[in-house]
């Protein structure tokens, strides 16, 4: 499998994992009323996932794959710096997605409605960074129109997937009380 084909199978993956990643953050919520934890209780584990196959994990393909070596210092200072400040950013997304979850779970929506901006919004976030970064390099080319036609076409995805994305159904209204029906009045005959 050429390299390129493996980026394309990891970012299909990473898709599907954080795709999943929302509608399962909702079933860590409580579904009684008033809730019996915080949603922020489900966080915690957030983190200690990322604990276990953020560092455990890359540590163990680290040596085993890579033969690298735990140093950091030097001219492998960039690694821990941004590596932390990637991260950083990265705890701070599941820390608001959070937030975006509980107000739209409160809101009578949920996941369905928050996934699509995140996700949609991260990709056109992406390509601004790139710019930005990339901008004062020599021989930069960026083809403007594409570019922003994509960036326009996703906000459309966003607005039309948040908005047909299947829902739960609102909870069920009371029924409205019957009246009796109204004696007929008396008639003299």
């Amino acid at each position: 499998m050429t390299f390129k084909a493996q980026a394309i199978l990891f970012a299909v993956l990473t898709a599907f994992f954080w795709g999943v990643y929302g509608p399962a953050l909702g079933f860590a919520r409580s579904t009684s009323r008033p809730p019996e934890w915080s949603p922020f209780k489900p966080y915690l584990f957030i983190g200690l996932a990322y604990l276990v196959w953020g560092c455990v994990g890359g540590a163990i393909i680290m040596k085993a794959v890579f033969n690298d070596t735990f140093t950091f210092s030097g001219n492998h200072e960039a690694a821990a710096k941004w590596g932390f400040l990637a991260g950083s950013l990265g705890a701070f997304g599941a820390l608001t997605l959070t937030f975006a979850v509980v107000n739209a779970g409160r809101a009578g929506s949920g996941p369905a409605l928050v996934m699509p901006i995140v996700f949609g919004g991260a990709v056109t976030v992406s390509a601004i960074t790139g710019y930005l970064i990339l901008r004062n390099s020599p021989g930069l080319h960026v083809e403007w129109l594409p570019l922003l036609t994509g960036m326009g076409l996703v906000l459309a995805g966003i607005i039309l997937v948040a908005k047909y994305t299947p829902h739960a159904a609102p909870p069920a209204k009371p029924a409205a009380a019957v009246a009796p029906p109204a004696e007929a009045p008396a008639t003299n005959s």
